[in-house]
């Protein structure tokens, strides 16, 4: 292992952890403005949302509702593939 001569800087694992200067009441004082920040910051992200038109919500709504139709059915031939195969095998 080599040292460096001169170097007298506690690693940084050893130190004690840094306490920032704030204590507790000072964040109790702040969680306002934090808050405040919060609610601002969600309202501008809501301003970007672009919502869709009527029909792209009516079709967009038809496609998952096919989509749901088709799983349910796929997972309902192969629920009955399986019993009968465990019937088969068990019965």
């Amino acid at each position: 292992m080599t040292e460096t001569r001169g170097h007298t800087a506690t690693p940084e694992r050893d130190r004690p952890p840094r306490r920032g200067g704030r204590g507790m009441f000072a964040r109790l004082r702040a969680w306002p403005s934090r808050a405040a920040l919060f609610v601002r910051q969600v309202v501008a992200e809501l301003r970007k949302v672009v919502y869709p038109t009527r029909n792209q919500l009516l079709t967009y709504t038809a496609v998952v509702l096919v989509f749901v139709a088709v799983m349910i059915a796929i997972v309902s031939v192969l629920d009955l593939i399986f019993g009968w195969a465990t019937l088969a095998v068990f019965g």
